[in-house]
């Protein structure tokens, strides 16, 4: 592929080839097939279905299946253990939902991107006589949209309401509408649930959640919908360790918001998961570097990588968002922080906001490969309903439609400020088609020679090979080819580890610097 130039005279983009399209199950649902009329449901029987959403063809199809959605798998920790509940994703690319036997209830999380697949299975299961119940952010923030197609929604927690749920189907007495705050102790929530789910599908099962909420409210976050308060929580961190343990895996994902808004909290984890020798990664904010020390206690206990949301470069667009960050003229010199601990930095970028003028996206890859971040995430502002930015720009006349399928982060839904919309897509398009390119991956190798190899593998195995990830995908062979990998990845970073221990004493005194990770870090 090639990378492209951009005239920003007129702002157009020219692309070179043109990427392959994207496979047809990657961006299609599959089909449902006719209902059956007069087929009972079996009674105590649940299904929990994760529905299609298409992919972006731009962006690797791997990180669909780095991990499972911990939701669902939370709400089957919380059921009962007389009930035979089951699990389907449909983005594993197996097909349509079972419905043969028809479950009794059917539980559908319902995300703002595939609200329209949602209410479609949602239809057809009711449709057949199985009693449907919606949760999720989007269900909290459109109620009343998807109460037309539930026999009931769950807003807030899902884990507190669903044994309640399932008692009154039991009891026939089922109520339209449950609602649960998060202000319950987290340290009341069952594990979660992965003996359901498809081991072989995923580059891991072990999605973990350790914390709860962000010190930021962001205006663009889904964290500041309206009616969802989630106060900051933690686990106990030996709760934490016990899942970890009993799931059995190389790699753990922590999908909190921010694993760093403690840096007392995620200093205890980090000294329970070191001698797990696991290897993990996270998002955090660019603010946990304030303590390199707490960055090198990460790398110690497995940290192979970081997933940071510095959004912009742009001052002006941090405050506008109510983002609290460092300034981004300090960004790089936190990045190398991690980099000194070999520490793998996924960035994430948002392309659009009111400060950001057509010259953005050249400014933004050019700051990514001056400081070498090993990868970098791109999306396209999106005013997610009940957001404060939905509500300025839908006062300022500047949202374009309300076709929910399109509001994933990869489509223009509104009008920019300071560019036309075609610009603000050429420009996302432009550069993932940069970032990929042979030329930037090379610029972005380590500084540590002995590390480039594993980079390089790291970059095309999972950014370049989007036909590989979708062969993995439809035959099931994500773990059987990724696993090893990992695990190779763990024995390195042990060495790593060692490595540091050796050289600290040495950097704290004369500048000595830690060589960059060789890790492939499957999460970055």
């Amino acid at each position: 592929m090639h990378q492209g130039t951009l005239n920003q005279d007129s702002g157009r983009w020219t692309m070179g080839r043109n990427s392959r399209p994207a496979p047809r199950d990657m961006v299609v649902a599959p089909g449902l097939r006719p209902p059956r009329a007069g087929q009972p449901t079996q009674r105590g029987y649940a299904l929990l279905i994760n529905p299609f959403y298409p992919k972006d063809p731009r962006a690797s199809y791997g990180k669909h299946v780095l991990t499972p959605t911990l939701a669902l798998t939370s709400i089957a920790g919380a059921t009962p253990p007389h009930w035979d509940v089951r699990y389907w994703d449909e983005n594993l690319l197996q097909g349509a939902p079972p419905g043969d036997p028809l479950p009794q209830v059917v539980g559908i999380t319902v995300h703002l991107t595939f609200a329209r697949r949602a209410y479609q299975l949602a239809d057809w299961y009711r449709g057949q006589g199985c009693r449907v119940v919606l949760g999720g952010l989007h269900v909290l923030s459109c109620p009343d949209e998807a109460r037309q197609y539930a026999d009931a929604i769950a807003i807030g927690d899902g884990v507190q309401l669903w044994p309640q749920i399932l008692e009154d189907i039991e009891r026939d007495a089922l109520r339209p509408r449950y609602e649960a705050d998060y202000s319950r102790p987290y340290a009341l929530d069952p594990p979660a649930r992965r003996t359901i789910l498809p081991r072989e599908s995923f580059l891991t099962t072990s999605s973990v959640i350790a914390t709860r909420g962000c010190h930021n409210r962001c205006g663009f976050c889904y964290l500041s919908t309206d009616g969802l308060h989630m106060p900051y929580r933690m686990r106990d961190v030996q709760q934490v360790v016990e899942e970890i343990v009993a799931d059995r895996q190389p790699y753990v994902v922590f999908i909190d918001n921010n694993l760093g808004s403690r840096p007392a909290y995620l200093r205890g984890l980090c000294g329970a998961l070191r001698p797990l020798e696991i290897i993990w990664s996270a998002a955090v904010t660019i603010d946990v570097t304030d303590d390199p020390s707490l960055i090198r206690e990460m790398a110690l206990s497995g940290c192979t990588g970081v997933f940071v949301g510095f959004e912009s470069l742009n001052g002006g667009n941090l405050t506008a968002s109510r983002k609290r960050t460092p300034v981004p003229e300090d960004y790089a010199r936190r990045v190398a922080i991690f980099h000194r601990y070999g520490i793998q930095v996924n960035g994430s970028f948002v392309l659009g906001f009111d400060h950001d003028r057509p010259d953005v996206f050249e400014r933004t890859v050019e700051w990514i490969e001056a400081n070498r971040l090993e990868c970098a995430t791109f999306h396209i502002l999106t005013p997610y309903p009940g957001t404060p930015l939905f509500r300025q720009l839908e006062a300022e006349g500047r949202i374009l439609h309300r076709d929910w399928d399109k509001y994933d982060t990869a489509h223009v839904v509104f009008e920019p400020k300071q560019m036309s919309a075609e610009q603000l897509d050429r420009g996302y398009a432009w550069c993932y088609t940069k970032l990929f390119s042979h030329s930037s991956i090379w610029k972005r190798r380590p500084a540590d020679n002995t590390a480039v190899l594993a980079y390089l593998a790291m970059s095309y195995l999972y950014k370049r090979s989007n036909r590989f990830w979708h062969l993995l995908i439809r035959h099931r062979l994500t773990a059987a080819v990724w696993r090893p990998l990992i695990e190779l990845s763990r024995l390195r970073h042990l060495r790593l580890r060692e490595r540091l221990q050796i050289v600290d004493a040495a950097e704290n005194t004369n500048g000595g610097e830690v060589r960059a990770s060789q890790v492939v870090s499957g999460g970055v």
